[in-house]
């Protein structure tokens, strides 16, 4: 029964925190900006400001797809926010802009996560793999299942300071450029807020899996 309860928990945390980002990005997508300003200008704007003038913005396809790609140092901007001049885009283009201004100032956890990043996906493809034949059969498969876990959990744990600066220099930006005023700026917070959740809620399970293995070896091990 514990097993089951646990089980459910980790499967409702994501689902609760996807279904808050969806809900608070699509309440404050109805809100235009007091600017007028569209998602790419918004970012154009600050990362002009920043001296970023080889940083393009381009427009990408599906929902909340935003990111920034520091191998081809581009604003990746979803439809819906490049073309949208919501209180809700100018937010979240703001935020891409801080991790490409993370990027210009080797911003040292971007610069960490970026090298786990080779790391990390082989340990996610591979650590279960050890996981389950270690739980059926072998000590030493579960440990190697274990530390390759740990490594893609590192991964996300140093993922959170990342965004969470990232969304501090947005919000930096926006306002001291003036692109979203006093009111603007509490709803800002609260799209970039409901995002960060997603982060936090997928290194809360990774690090309770983690654990919850941890336990069993060590049981195992006593026995």
């Amino acid at each position: 029964m514990q097993f089951i309860i646990y089980y459910i928990i980790i499967a409702l945390i994501p689902i609760w925190a996807q279904v808050k980002v969806q809900r608070t990005f699509k309440k404050y997508a109805e809100v235009p900006n007091t600017t007028g300003m569209n998602g790419a200008e918004v970012a154009r704007r600050i990362l002009d400001e920043n001296g970023l003038y080889n940083v393009k913005v381009v427009e990408h396809s599906g929902f909340l797809s935003d990111h920034y790609n520091p191998m081809t140092k581009t604003v990746n901007l979803s439809s819906s926010n490049y073309h949208g001049n919501s209180v809700a885009g100018a937010a979240v283009a703001a935020h891409e802009v801080g991790h490409a201004i993370q990027d210009k100032e080797s911003y040292g956890p971007l610069r960490f996560r970026h090298s786990l990043v080779p790391v990390a996906n082989i340990s996610s493809n591979a650590s279960w793999i050890f996981i389950i034949i270690g739980l059926l059969a072998s000590q030493t498969f579960l440990l190697i299942g274990i530390v390759l876990m740990a490594l893609g959990v590192l991964f996300q744990l140093v993922t959170l300071p990342v965004e969470f600066n990232a969304s501090s220099r947005a919000m930096d930006q926006v306002v001291s450029l003036g692109i979203i005023n006093n009111q603007e700026e509490h709803d800002a917070r609260k799209v970039l807020n409901a995002a960060a959740l997603t982060y936090v809620a997928a290194a809360a399970v990774a690090v309770l899996e983690l654990l919850r293995l941890i336990l069993i070896f060590t049981n195992r091990s006593d026995d």
